[in-house]
């Protein structure tokens, strides 16, 4: 994304947080994070800032969650055909797949802080107590219909402010603290655009029987990703005939066990392709497709596009190839 001026302000805050300061939270990315979150891993793929003039970024979709603060300005986000106002103060959400676009105002010009990051589930992992607690937050986020909402308290902004002076001074210890800063960013991005997570021991309520038995069968989809699975291992787990299942599933999903866990192991595996340390044939085994050629071919039928230009273009499919923005270049130390 390209960057932009900020307007000059002599409050403490504004000085603080100036456009030169601002632009360090570009160098976040140098830092490659990985963190853990309940049974989840997060990468970072990068972070940016925007503002303070006009500017839009066509509409294009990611294979994993980007998240923007507004600190100034206005605009609009537009999401799956919808549009929603956003302002200073505002947070706004694109989860995995869902084609948008931001457009700043002209006359108030958006000024935005972006972070991305995906979301695979660790397998293999036993879930203690405090694990489910983050669980259920994490999942609520990648299934909210919430795009928009105002930050929490500030809690986010103070954080954000926080990156920005540890990644601008570099003090002993830094990357560990930005570590711990990064978990912060993430829950606090997921707050707020949940709403049904109201506490960390109550998990949100099921209209019905059958949606808690399809729940549990998701969550053992989820959790065995990488082994061979058929109807009646999940059918096992719930305790109830292959028919029976089958037909609950189909019923709340509007698609059967083995097409839904298809699609989960495609939507995996368009994260973990962003890893550059996972070589494609490894991509393959984790989501449980031992046959690199078959993954292969499957993958392309569902994406669009082979692994290694999926893995290319950096997850990032724009509608209008033509609006792809140039890679960004590394700024020069001194440059400002």
């Amino acid at each position: 994304m390209p960057r932009s001026s900020a307007a000059s302000n002599s409050s403490p805050d504004a000085r603080r947080n100036s456009d030169a300061t601002r632009q360090r939270f570009f160098d976040l990315d140098r830092l490659h994070l990985s963190v853990r979150l309940g049974s989840y891993r997060a990468d970072m793929m990068y972070w940016g800032v925007l503002g303070e003039r006009w500017w839009r970024n066509y509409q294009h979709a990611h294979s994993f969650f980007e998240v923007c603060y507004a600190f100034s300005g206005q605009g609009t986000f537009r999401m799956l055909g919808d549009e929603y106002p956003v302002k200073a103060g505002d947070v706004f959400v694109a989860k995995p797949e869902e084609t948008h676009e931001i457009v700043s105002s002209r006359t108030k010009p958006l000024g935005i802080y972006f972070w991305a990051f995906t979301l695979v589930r660790k397998p293999d992992h036993a879930a203690t107590d405090i694990d489910r607690s983050v669980d259920l937050l994490l999942d609520a986020l990648a299934t909210s219909t919430r795009h928009v909402a105002p930050a929490d308290e500030g809690s986010l902004e103070r954080t954000l402010h926080l990156l920005n002076d540890e990644i601008a001074r570099k003090p002993p210890g830094y990357t560990q603290s930005i570590r711990g800063m990064t978990i912060k960013l993430l829950l606090d991005s997921a707050r707020s655009v949940t709403e049904g997570v109201q506490s960390e021991e109550v998990e949100a309520p099921v209209r019905s029987t059958a949606q808690a038995v399809v729940r549990t069968a998701v969550r053992y989809l989820r959790d065995n990703l990488s082994r061979p699975l058929e109807v009646r291992d999940v059918a096992a787990q719930v305790h109830l005939s292959e028919r029976h299942l089958s037909r609950l599933f189909h019923k709340e999903t509007g698609q059967s066990i083995l097409e839904y866990l298809t699609a989960l192991r495609v939507e995996t595996a368009s994260q973990l392709l962003l890893d550059q340390e996972l070589s494609i044939k490894q991509v393959a085994r984790a989501v449980g497709y031992p046959d690199p050629h078959y993954f292969t071919t499957l993958f392309g039928r569902r994406a669009g596009m082979t692994p290694a230009v999926f893995r290319r273009k950096g997850g990032t499919k724009f509608k209008d190839e033509a609006k792809r923005p140039p890679p960004r270049q590394e700024r020069v130390e001194g440059s400002g």
